[in-house]
């Protein structure tokens, strides 16, 4: 009997008797380990990963249709094994199975590989595995049940956008982030020789936005960003001439957002202005207090839990997409791609386009369920958490 031949659909007792040896080799000279919940199965002739049917972020488990989570911390020869290259199997590397229990059953969903391993101290702490075929809807249904929708932050504050910005921006953020304590400094982004520290007394000459952004980023320090940065306040340069104040950096430090800086005091809403480091600077289309609305939407959706990932779009295939959420009524993001924002209650998306032809897309949710409105598009989605 081969891989190929065991069925979907196992009794429990059965799985291990008859169809574990056959996935692992000899049951007497192989490992078994528990990492996040899961059991792994290390023998000769490949390895076994069975997690629990659930929804639980925390436990290793089936993530979407073309991804496994195994959560860590591992133990070392589980380490050792998942981590040993090459990591994708084929001929020269042992096949990775996953299977599932559910109720008095376990469900084998086939072999899959490692794409990407996070590790701490040469320990596995993270590991996600691509299936090498994709699970079909009814089937990721079994395996990972939804869970009921969660409360999910509110739009109240599309309704300040264009009013009051300040109680628009704090809205967002205490929605979409919860209180996690007080935030750990971060580095510039910008060497020393290129920026110059500010006076003791600067945080008085920062612009009211600025300032609110901190004052929530102390509780909520994704407030700051994941993808790119705003400066933690002790970070906080102007360029060489004094004349700009360095606030924001790109995470691989190829572009930056500078406001003026005025010794006699910022002004009430501060043109931003943008520049890769070798280009002369661009204003951001909105002032600092609808580009920090701006940033705080982008960087929500960068470094949300649950994603929705489209790969190239047209227009028609835009409006599709945009068509059961609301447009942040903002003028464009970013003057090196352009890019407006559309929410729905847990959900961010933005679109960019450079040539106003093609469009690159990317959704982010604080909850699998907010991404609902999405599931049943005709498209082509790199990835979908939903």
């Amino acid at each position: 009997m081969t891989a190929a031949q065991v069925p979907a659909v196992i009794p429990a007792p059965a799985f291990e008797e008859q169809y574990v040896p056959t996935l692992v080799g000899d049951p007497m000279t192989a490992g078994r380990f528990t990492t996040g919940g899961a059991d792994v199965l290390l023998g000769p002739a490949g390895t076994l990963i069975i997690t629990d049917a659930d929804d639980e972020p925390a436990r290793s488990g089936v993530w979407n249709a073309e991804e496994a989570r195994l959560v860590g911390p591992a133990p070392t020869p589980v380490t050792e094994r998942l981590l040993e290259p090459p990591w994708r199997a084929d001929h020269s590397s042992l096949p990775i199975h996953i299977a599932v229990r559910a109720g008095a059953d376990v469900l084998y969903l086939g072999t899959a590989w490692v794409s990407q391993a996070d590790t701490t101290n040469g320990v596995l702490t993270d590991c996600e595995l691509r299936f090498d075929t994709p699970l079909a809807r009814e089937l990721l249904d079994r395996v990972r049940p939804p869970r009921p929708p969660a409360d999910l932050p509110g739009l109240a504050w599309l309704a300040q956008v264009n009013g009051d910005r300040a109680a628009a921006l704090e809205q967002f953020i205490t929605g979409w982030y919860p209180a996690t304590g007080a935030t750990s400094g971060a580095p510039s982004g910008l060497t020393s020789d290129a920026t110059e520290p500010l006076p003791d007394d600067s945080a008085s000459r920062l612009p009211d936005g600025l300032r609110q952004l901190y004052r929530l980023a102390k509780q909520r320090p994704g407030a700051l960003g994941t993808q790119n940065r705003i400066l933690p306040e002790p970070n906080l340069r102007t360029d060489p001439l004094g004349e700009m104040l360095v606030f924001g950096v790109e995470n691989q430090g190829g572009f930056f957002w500078s406001l003026p800086w005025d010794l006699d005091g910022p002004e009430a809403d501060p043109t931003v202005w943008f520049r890769e480091f070798d280009e002369q600077p661009i204003a951001e289309q909105e002032p600092l207090g609808g580009f920090l609305i701006q940033f705080s939407l982008f960087e929500a959706s960068m470094g949300a839990d649950y994603l929705a990932l489209p790969r190239k779009l047209t227009a028609s295939q835009v409006d599709r997409l945009t068509q059961p959420l609301t447009r942040v009524p903002l003028r464009p993001f970013w003057p090196w791609v352009p890019t407006h924002f559309y929410v729905a209650p847990g959900l961010v998306l933005h679109v960019s386009s450079s040539d106003g032809e093609t469009f690159d897309a990317w959704a982010g949710a604080t909850h699998r369920s907010a991404l609902t409105p999405l599931s049943d598009l005709p498209l082509d989605w790199n990835r979908f958490d939903g």
